[in-house]
């Protein structure tokens, strides 16, 4: 691909699956928008909308997993675009690299701040009398959490694999122990036609436009899986394990994640009651199982999510590593630097850590400005997916694919999921609550017009005259005599 090799290649193929699997962690993204997805559409749109999104979902990690196999770099995303643009390479990479490092960014705070909010929700279970949640306790947990994920990925890659296997089997077992519990402990479940019953608690009077919005429960869930791509240049064989990785993640977090709607669907008692609770999940753990064991299961979910936040800091620093090594961020040459003791990019993390803290900062006054920052993060993620699966299409026959491609079926798979982000991405710009208020708007087509306002001005005042998209060191032989490894 043109780069000397800085970092060590030590994960292999089950270590790269770990990593998009943990960054997706559908215990995380269930437990975090559950309650929105009970008032947007309720039991219907919750089971028939996790199916819908996850088989969209691979196909836009299969089309994903082509280009991977053709440009294994740590770069991934823009990476890729500034490759496949026929015209302009340098403005396709630009954009698609800064959507993809404010999504990786947002995906890392958000995760951090939400294993907050349910470590509170656990302390507060213990003592209900003597903790009050406030935004600036959240702010302070989540810096802790952020501080604790960044110590993990200065050290060498090795310990970040074995924290990644960890996690995969945290995931499956804690979901197991979750599931049965639910189906095995309570009295009373819900009749099999309540997994059809509609509810529209949007306020619009619509019940289309509340399906779709409910469909956000997912879509949310399914993001962070290019994690594999960027660490293609820390993977054994990346051509072919990067690919398998990102497609065997979104499908075991397909099935594991509908097991795991359905028990929490058929496990709920009073429907009005846990929609209008403070964290819904944690209300139908409490109504189905008593206090005392789900405290344990949430120990569980919370664990889930300092996983995902882990692994989400990790390939946020790998993006962040590829994307100043050409060029393309202030303090370039700081943040590519690696570490000759660890070989990782001790700096490019620290960055990836403070540009998280910086993003949860405003929730010490307001949630609602944290929420209208972080939600941006699905949008510029979805797009930085679009961007090289749309010029892959414009290519034509000129696209190269690596030794893992979809064949004559790679055109009409990189079509639908080019129409399915553009769908999903108008769709996480729209109202979602009525009446719409201060509290209620949605700030993400503001927070992303922000940042694509700031990268044209930044691309047409200095950067289209020194970055002309990935950079090429040498021919193989003069890359091979720069390795450092």
């Amino acid at each position: 691909m043109g780069y000397p090799r800085r970092l060590t290649r030590r994960f292999g193929a089950f270590d790269n699956f770990a990593i998009s699997f943990t960054v997706i962690n559908v215990i995380a993204g269930i437990f975090s928008a559950f309650g929105y997805g009970m008032a947007a559409g309720g039991p219907s749109v919750l089971v028939l909308g996790w199916i819908l999104v996850s088989v969209m979902a691979l196909f836009v990690g299969a089309a994903m997993g082509e280009i991977a196999s053709a440009y294994p770099t740590s770069g991934a995303l823009y990476f890729a675009s500034g490759k496949l643009a026929k015209r302009h390479p340098g403005a396709w990479s630009w954009y698609t690299g800064w959507l993809n490092f404010v999504g990786q960014v947002g995906r890392t705070a958000a995760t951090g701040y939400a294993a907050a909010t349910f470590i509170q929700a656990y302390i507060t279970m213990h003592w209900p009398q003597h903790y009050e949640v406030t935004g600036r306790r959240t702010v302070i947990i989540t810096a802790a959490i952020l501080l604790i994920q960044a110590l993990a990925n200065t050290y060498t890659v090795r310990l970040v694999a074995i924290f990644n296997r960890i996690s995969v089997w945290w995931l499956l077992i804690g979901a197991t122990v979750i599931v049965g519990s639910l189906t095995l402990i309570p009295a009373h479940h819900q009749k099999p036609s309540f997994a059809t019953h509609f509810v529209n608690g949007t306020g619009f009077t619509s019940g289309v436009y509340a399906a779709m919005l409910g469909l956000l429960v997912a879509s949310w869930t399914f993001t962070g899986f290019d994690g594999g791509f960027h660490m293609s240049e820390e993977t054994v064989k990346p051509t072919v394990n990067t690919p398998k990785g990102i497609m065997r993640a979104i499908a075991c977090s397909a099935v594991v994640g509908l097991v795991l709607i359905l028990a929490l669907v058929y496990a709920i008692r009073d429907y009005p009651a846990t929609a209008g609770a403070s964290a819904p999940p944690v209300r139908i753990l409490v109504d189905a199982l008593g206090t005392g064991i789900a405290q344990l299961l949430l120990l569980i979910v919370i664990g889930a999510m300092l996983f995902c936040g882990l692994a989400s800091m990790t390939s946020n620093t790998r993006q962040i590593f590829a994307f100043s090594r050409d060029g393309a961020m202030p303090g370039s040459r700081l943040w590519h630097s690696v570490s000759p003791r660890t070989r990782t990019p001790v700096k490019a993390v620290w960055l990836a850590a403070a540009c998280s803290l910086a993003l949860i900062t405003p929730a010490w006054w307001s949630h609602t400005a944290f929420a209208a920052v972080v939600s941006v993060n699905v949008v510029g993620l979805y797009l930085a997916y679009g961007m090289p699966i749309f010029l892959r299409l414009r290519l034509g026959d000129g696209f190269e694919p690596g030794p893992w491609n979809l064949g004559r079926w790679g055109v009409p798979v990189a079509r639908t999921a080019v129409a399915w982000i553009a769908f999903t991405s108008v769709l996480f710009v729209l109202p979602h609550v009525s009446p719409i208020t201060a509290t209620t708007f949605n700030y993400a087509p503001i927070a992303l017009g922000v940042v694509l306002l700031i990268a044209t001005v930044w691309w047409f005042a200095t950067a289209r005259r020194r970055f002309q998209g990935p950079v090429s060191y040498g021919s193989p032989d003069e890359v091979a005599a720069m390795d450092l490894i």
